[in-house]
């Protein structure tokens, strides 16, 4: 087989790159290990930036926005007895949607279907020849599809595989920094088919730990309390979890919690991660293959969303207009962004979560930092651009 663009993993970023491209006309087969079903029964976030809206028009793809989403002109914090609104659209003039991220895939997938664009579904072992990867002649992938193995020939290829997947491996390991922050905790998650307790998000600092009020529709919920990473989940009954969160909340929000069983539950670990660079020849990464955020800032599916924006806007020129001048710029373009999606998803996190071993010098600063963000109209503004989302 041949094409233009080879990109490995069919996951929201990797989707979305493929429909930009074939909007343009730029030839794009998608690579994914799972099946498509695997892929749309994985349940992640769901807060978008209005660039990842505006890239989905770009690419052309109809979603279900403006029925299934909801848009968040601001979020409510609390901490000890304080409890304030940060208003999106008060310091930004734009607000978030809700919108899950399954749904956008689901999108995408019916946008690629339509199209009759190339996906292939459980390809397995894929290799990427490394020496044509920092040369002039095209790149070469070896895979497994059905238990026969195939061979796929481009000119350039995008790594949206993900942190495990096979395109970050694939670049030598001296020619790669790797920049780590693993948090002492986690977020234990259910998900219930309950009306959420409020119409926006609440991020809760609470003397007991972190807690995080969020949905995915007017039907079903997703909560988190923050928790020892290797807690036994076999303690934490649905009772548990519901008395923990309303410990955690501000009592107007624990008295009005509609709760019932969950339909999903699990420990999730939290850490930032950034590869440097994240390019190599003609092997280019997006997404997870590349960084990962605590999702305190709501960053991980928005922050691969930019990545795809630069890339796509890099393949355009090249092949549009015979520019090959941003591909080269596309990591440091890039990474100047993910830094600062990294940052912002730091601070949440470090203002936000009971940390263990925190002195009580600790404890007043982080106070002091809530109480800076409530009484401090720039402080407030800060937080809204970061969270609707730095422009690209």
């Amino acid at each position: 087989m041949k094409t233009q663009v080879a990109i490995i993993g069919g996951g929201p970023s990797g989707l979305l790159l493929g429909q930009l491209l074939h909007v343009q006309g730029i030839d794009a087969v998608v690579l994914e290990r799972r099946t498509k079903a695997h892929v749309l029964k994985r349940i992640r976030a769901g807060v978008l930036e209005r660039g990842l809206i505006d890239l989905l028009a770009q690419a052309q793809v109809p979603t279900r926005m403006e029925t299934d989403g909801y848009a968040h002109d601001g979020t409510v914090i609390s901490y000890d007895a304080e409890s304030f609104r940060i208003d999106f659209a008060e310091h930004t003039g734009t607000p978030v949607m809700v919108y899950g991220q399954t749904e956008v895939t689901r999108d995408l997938y019916a946008a690629r279907d339509a199209a009759g664009a190339r996906t292939l579904f459980e390809v397995e072992d894929i290799e990427i020849e490394n020496a044509a990867l920092d040369g002039d002649g095209p790149v070469t992938l070896h895979f497994s599809e059905g238990g026969t193995r195939q061979r796929l020939t481009c000119d350039y290829v995008a790594g949206c595989d993900g942190y495990h997947g096979v395109s970050r491996q694939s670049i030598p390991a001296d020619k790669r920094h790797e920049f780590e922050k693993v948090y002492p905790f986690g977020w234990l998650g259910i998900l219930s088919e309950t009306p959420p307790v409020h119409h926006e998000l609440i991020y809760a600092n609470s003397e007991r730990g972190f807690a995080l009020c969020s949905m995915r529709n007017d039907r079903l919920s997703r909560y988190y309390v923050q928790a020892p990473v290797d807690d036994d989940l076999a303690r934490w009954s649905d009772d548990a979890f519901w008395d923990e969160l309303r410990r955690r909340i501000p009592p107007e929000y624990a008295e009005a919690l509609v709760t019932g069983p969950s339909i999903e539950k699990g420990i999730a670990p939290l850490r930032s991660f950034v590869c440097e660079p994240m390019q190599y020849g003609r092997l280019f990464l997006c997404g997870d293959a590349a960084h990962i955020v605590p999702p305190t800032g709501a960053k991980g599916l928005n922050t691969a969303a930019s990545d795809v924006h630069y890339l796509f806007e890099a393949l355009k020129a090249r092949y549009l207009d015979g520019d090959s001048a941003a591909l080269a710029d596309y990591s440091t373009r890039a990474l100047a962004r993910v830094w600062k999606a990294e940052r912002f998803s730091w601070w949440m996190t470090s203002t936000l979560h009971r940390f263990p071993g925190m002195s009580t010098f600790d404890l007043r600063m982080q106070r002091a930092e809530l109480e800076f963000l409530r009484t401090t109209p720039s402080a407030q503004a800060s937080l809204a651009q970061n969270y609707v989302g730095l422009p690209y």
